[in-house]
């Protein structure tokens, strides 16, 4: 029989603190020590260590006292504090590049994108370009005295667990050896696919503060599409995304709905993205498009032309609906997730699009009426890849507090 590894005092209080910082940023409203340690499990002795520790660290604050009732101590609720820890994202998508540095307690410390066509480009201009952005930001840090938890890079594409870009067809990238270039090692970051990191950041408090309610909880399993010129998909279940075996896990833009339909960049046909994605629908409504502006000005126009009731744009969309319910009704059957969250092009149609794909999905999936499908609008927008690649550098954080928190 194996040995069993056992628990030191620092794994045991590492793991603690973890929980609690989780708890904290994952929580829609202040706690005391008292509400902590009730919702952790964690003896009110070990809790009140465990916060002095994160108040000397400047992690946590205290707010002011409120008294709850006529009886009793004042309850002093604490606060996940900024200034302290941060996370920088990093990204590189078919419109250009750019770098993000966010705050534990959710503050955006600066952000910076550079728009460009990028299309076949050399992989070693744009990541010096990258670089030397991302030195910006943390010289800027070093001045605030800011300590940089961790870096996520998000890429339109397969990335390996031993950070290998296997391929990203629309940036022309194939088998790119990530760890060769200088902004990869110096902040150790952790490249991943655009649309797992886009995923994360609809996830409140999974590393960073976040006021009020987010459209999914914390802990809620969800299927989320995000659609740029392609079209990305991630799994997440109970707050994690489900990345498979190998990293690859959530490429719904390549399920294919048409078996003689037309040959995808992947090689495929009939693959979702040559109907839904943002390149296909543009094309085939006839509306040109040419440098990084002007694709994201052809976008607004399909959608403008949509909601006028142009015919061909209106026939287009309706095509990409079908497609899109096909696919997700599919990993609704397979993952038993009921829930979809759609970002990226699909986001800017509004809410009249997901009561449509919702209607239609019910149709589809086996479940049904148990299982009743759900289409959501993404919450975070902006960016979305690039604000999960800065929570993925702040997870390393949560998950190991005490490579950072002074005993």
């Amino acid at each position: 029989m194996a040995a069993l590894r056992r628990i030191n005092q620092d794994d045991l209080r590492n793991h603690n603190l973890s929980v609690v910082i989780d708890t904290l940023l994952r929580t829609t409203e202040p706690l005391s020590r008292a509400e902590l340690a009730k919702r952790t499990g964690l003896t009110k002795a070990t809790m009140s260590l465990l916060v002095s520790m994160l108040v000397d660290d400047g992690v946590v604050r205290e707010g002011e006292p409120s008294v709850q009732s006529s009886y009793g101590r004042p309850s002093t609720p604490l606060l996940i504090a900024g200034g302290r820890y941060c996370g920088i994202g990093l990204q590189v998508n078919t419109d250009g590049y750019g770098v993000i540095v966010l705050d534990l307690d959710g503050t955006v410390i600066s952000e910076r994108w550079v728009d460009a066509d990028i299309s076949a480009p050399d992989a070693d201009e744009v990541f010096a370009e990258l670089d030397a952005l991302a030195m910006e930001q943390e010289a800027l840090l070093a001045e605030r005295g800011c300590t940089v938890a961790g870096a996520g890079l998000a890429l339109p594409g397969l990335v390996t667990g031993n950070m290998r870009l296997l391929m990203a067809r629309n940036l022309g990238w194939e088998q790119l050896d990530l760890t060769r270039f200088d902004v990869m090692r110096r902040l150790d970051v952790t490249a991943g696919n655009e649309a797992n990191m886009a995923a994360l950041a609809q996830i409140p408090g999974y590393a960073m503060r976040r006021d009020g309610d987010g459209i999914v909880g914390p802990s809620e399993s969800f299927i989320y599409l995000s659609t740029d010129v392609g079209i990305g998909g991630a799994v997440v279940r109970n707050g994690h995304v489900e990345i498979g075996d190998h990293g690859f896990g959530g490429e719904l833009g390549h399920t294919s709905v048409e078996l003689r339909g037309p040959v995808c960049r992947c090689g495929r046909r009939g693959c979702l993205e040559t109907y839904a994605g943002r390149r296909a629908m543009v094309e085939s409504a006839g509306i040109a498009s040419g440098s990084a502006a002007a694709r994201h000005e052809s976008v607004d126009e399909l959608i403008d032309r949509w909601c006028a009731g142009d015919v061909r744009v209106a026939a287009v969309v309706n095509k990409a609906i079908e497609a899109m319910v096909s696919s997700i009704a599919s990993a609704i059957n397979v993952c038993d997730i009921e829930t979809v969250v759609l970002g990226g092009v699909w986001s800017q149609f509004g809410s009249e699009i997901a009561v449509q794909m919702q209607s239609a999905l019910q149709r589809q999936v086996l479940g049904y009426p148990e299982v009743r499908a759900k289409v959501l609008m993404a919450d975070v927008t902006s960016r979305p890849a690039l604000v999960g690649a800065a929570a993925m550098g702040l997870r390393h954080f949560v998950d190991d507090p005490m490579r950072f928190v002074s005993a």
